[in-house]
Parts: structure tokens; C-alpha cells; sequence
């Protein structure tokens, strides 16, 4: 995607009038009548902000009799969406497997993690082994540490030591043998599996 076009994307976007726009297109075409409504703002207003959108194709527009309705055009939400992380990972190539997999893992970090703290243990398990992964990362290989040591390890992120220490063993991340846990070497780890 062109660069101006992506520009052109963002400066359009960057309003929060307009985003709320679409966000009520989002659910289901509206006149420009019931965003005025809705949103409290005069039908003039609504008509500059509805004109900036479909300017850059974001908004389409059908004519029902006397009544126009507008649509969001998803399609190009998605598409200007994806380009900009095209642009900067990719270097204006097309996203790797590789770069699309760290992308959805660190959503998924930045969904279950809050200042460091683990909010919840994710049920799935793709999400659990992404968030276990994490946890691990700070871990020595090589290093032996005692059950307290991992205790306390596993508290800096979430208060149920217990259940992640036990989902480390089932999931191979750790082996435990006298009280005395130890990282297994990476190619042991049970896989993130892909949905």
C-alpha cells in the first residue's frame, strides 16, 4: 500500500467523532439522520465527518428512496489495518508467517498480562502455552532452584503459584526431581499448537 494512502488512513481516523461513526456503522448501516440523533450532533457535522471517510473509501454509501444509508466498507478497514504493521515489521513486504505469529502472540501477552501481573489463566490451551512461554522466559536454563525459589519466581506474575508450577511439568517447560526444579532443554516444551 502506498504510503500517502496510509498516512491519509490514520489522519482521517484519528478523530474520535469518527470513530464512533464507525463503530455505529460497524453494527449496521445508518442515515446520516440517525448518527446526527444518536451521536448529538448536527446532520451538517455528521456530513463532514461521513465525507472524510468516504474520501478514503471507509464509508460507501446507498440511496433507499428519498434516504441515503451508509455502510462501512470492512474490507478496507482490514486492509489499511494490516498495512501499517506490513510497513514497519515487514519493511513493505508481505508479513511472514513468522512476523503474523509474534504479532498474535504479544496481543495475547498484552490481553492476559497488566503491569507484569497475570490477569487470568487462559483456558485454551494455544493461550495458556503462549502465556506459560512467557512466564518461563525468565527462567536460567541449566539452573536449579528449589520449590520455594520457584514459588516466589511464579508470584511476581500471578498469586496461584501453585497451578503454573504444575502446568510447567505437565507441559514439559520444567522437570521436578527431589523438590528441585529445572528448565528442560526448549525442543522438550510441548508446541504453542496453531488453530
Amino acid at each position: 500500500m502506498q504510503l500517502n494512502k496510509l498516512i491519509a488512513f490514520h489522519k482521517t481516523v484519528g478523530d474520535a467523532t469518527r470513530i464512533r461513526i464507525l463503530s455505529l456503522l460497524a453494527a449496521g448501516p445508518k442515515n446520516g439522520q440517525a448518527l446526527a440523533g444518536i451521536l448529538s450532533l448536527s446532520p451538517p457535522t455528521i456530513s463532514h465527518h461521513l465525507a472524510k471517510l468516504k474520501e478514503i473509501n471507509l464509508v460507501t454509501d446507498r440511496r433507499d428512496k428519498n434516504t441515503i444509508y451508509f455502510h462501512l466498507n470492512e474490507s478496507v478497514l482490514h486492509q489499511y489495518s494490516q498495512s501499517l504493521p506490513q510497513l514497519i515489521i515487514g519493511k513493505d513486504k508481505p508479513m511472514t508467517m513468522e512476523n503474523s505469529l509474534q504479532l498474535e502472540h504479544r496481543k495475547i501477552i498484552d490481553n492476559f498480562f497488566s503491569d507484569g501481573m497475570l490477569k487470568t489463566i487462559p483456558a485454551q490451551r494455544k493461550k495458556k502455552m503462549i502465556v506459560l512461554y512467557h512466564i518461563a522466559a525468565g527462567l536460567k536454563m541449566g539452573r536449579k532452584y528449589t520449590e520455594k525459589e520457584i514459588n516466589e519466581y511464579i508470584t511476581q506474575f500471578h498469586p496461584d503459584y501453585a497451578t503454573i508450577r504444575r502446568e510447567f511439568i505437565v507441559s514439559r517447560i520444567m522437570h521436578r526431581e527431589n523438590a528441585i526444579y529445572e528448565l528442560n532443554p526448549k525442543e522438550l516444551w510441548d508446541e504453542i499448537i496453531q488453530s
